[in-house]
């Protein structure tokens, strides 16, 4: 699925699904660089994000698979 992954004024990690018209933070995340791991968004979906050049700047649009959540 399309996930745009992008960063708050205040520094904040987010996640928006435009199919789903869904934003949520994101409350964890598996590896420090973000890219090629795991994050888990505040309503319990797990999202596993391609690997990506570290220093990718943000916002962008990824293609990610959702592993978990209703």
């Amino acid at each position: 699925m399309k996930v745009m992954m992008r960063k708050d004024q205040k520094g904040t990690l987010s996640a928006y699904v435009p199919k789903k018209d869904l934003e949520e933070p994101v409350v964890s995340q598996e590896k420090e660089g973000l890219w090629g791991g795991t994050v888990t968004l505040a309503n319990g979906w797990v999202l596993s994000l391609p690997e990506m050049p570290e220093g990718t700047s943000l916002p962008i649009t990824v293609e990610a698979k959702r592993l978990s959540g209703d």
